[in-house]
This record gives structure tokens, C-alpha cells and sequence, in this order.
């Protein structure tokens, strides 16, 4: 097990191939994905295709990329967090809502750690050492509207909103029109080091 970053409750490690039935399950329950795709599960050939896309990013980048998180005192598994060039999600690119100098932070947690503070600590620890230790220059990362648990977590990494946009139907084309709704949240280097002075 490759452990990329810890933080007090919880450590982030590279994904292997070995981790297809917990993404399976993640990816099953239909309130998990309720704001990925309108709570539709997704197969296990959709999520062995993902994870193999995932690996890549560990040759293609030193410090950017998803990992797999597990809860310190259970060693359960919690879901991921991604922290890679915003580039890379097609949907953004689409959107116009990515550029070359940012890095986009996002997370899916299963829904038995929902509420515990899980996304915040590690969000913030990546914000933080993307910073501090890798010259990011800036923080992105958007979410539904209605996805309001989401959007706290973003806040709370200290990022701020930026615009709002809606996703298109080829992109999500199991939820409505307004349910569409979005937002992008952002945060500068100059920013961050500004909130730290």
C-alpha cells in the first residue's frame, strides 16, 4: 500500500486493481450517486475502465492524482479524493470552466462516513499541500446546486464560489433541467497565502 498523504483521522493511498469491489460498492448505493448521476450504480466493467485510468495518473504525475481513503482506527475503506490538473475532467473542459493552472479537488465518500468531517480534513490537507509543497497556483472544484453537503466541504477548505454554470444534458442526462444547476468554487495561491497571514 502506497501512502500518498495522512492527515489526524485518515491516510490516502494509491488505488490498485484490488479495489474494484469497493468502488463497486461505493459506486451502487443510489444516494451516493444521486449527484453524480442521478443515482444510477455504475458496473463493475464501467468502474475496472476507471481504475485503470486512475493508475495512469500515478506514472503521468508526481503529486497529483486519486486516492483511495481509509479511516485510521477501522482501516475501513471511505470512499476517494481526487487533486489533479482540472484538464483532465472532460466535463470542465467542455464548460470552459478549466485552465492550465488549476487543480481540481473533488470527493465521493460512502454514505456511513457522510457526516463525520471526513471530506473537510482531507480536503483541506490536500489545499494545504498543494500550496505549501507542490506550487499550485490555484484550487477548483464544482457541484450541483442542490448539493449542498458538498459545497460546505468546499467552503471549508477555504475556497469561494466563482461562477455558476449548468452541466448539459449529454452530460448528465438523467437529471432535469434545473437539477443541472451548478456551481465552481475556487482558490488562488495568492489567496491562501493571504488567509495565512
Amino acid at each position: 500500500m502506497k501512502i500518498f498523504l495522512e492527515s489526524a483521522r485518515l491516510i490516502l493511498r494509491q488505488f490498485t486493481l484490488a479495489d474494484v469491489d469497493n468502488l463497486l460498492a461505493l459506486d451502487s448505493d443510489r444516494t451516493v450517486m444521486r449527484f453524480i448521476n442521478g443515482g444510477i450504480p455504475s458496473d463493475r466493467e464501467a468502474i475496472q475502465k476507471q481504475l485503470l485510468k486512475w493508475l495512469a495518473y500515478y506514472e503521468k504525475y508526481q503529486n497529483f492524482g486519486l486516492w483511495a481513503s481509509t479511516e485510521k482506527s477501522s482501516q475501513d475503506f471511505i470512499g476517494w479524493f481526487h487533486f489533479y490538473p482540472a484538464i483532465e475532467n472532460a466535463f470542465a473542459v467542455e464548460l470552459n470552466l478549466a485552465t492550465d493552472d488549476e487543480i481540481a479537488l473533488g470527493y465521493r465518500l460512502c454514505q456511513s462516513f457522510w457526516g463525520k468531517g471526513y471530506a473537510t480534513e482531507a480536503s483541506q490537507a490536500l489545499v494545504a499541500k498543494g500550496f505549501n509543497e507542490w506550487d499550485v497556483q490555484k484550487v477548483s472544484a464544482w457541484a450541483l446546486t442542490a448539493n449542498q453537503a458538498s459545497i460546505r466541504v468546499m467552503e471549508k477548505a477555504g475556497l469561494h464560489l466563482e461562477k455558476e454554470f449548468a452541466f448539459t444534458a449529454s452530460q448528465l442526462p438523467y437529471i432535469s433541467a434545473e437539477e443541472r444547476q451548478a456551481v465552481k468554487y475556487a482558490l488562488s495561491r495568492e489567496d491562501y497565502i493571504y488567509s495565512k497571514s
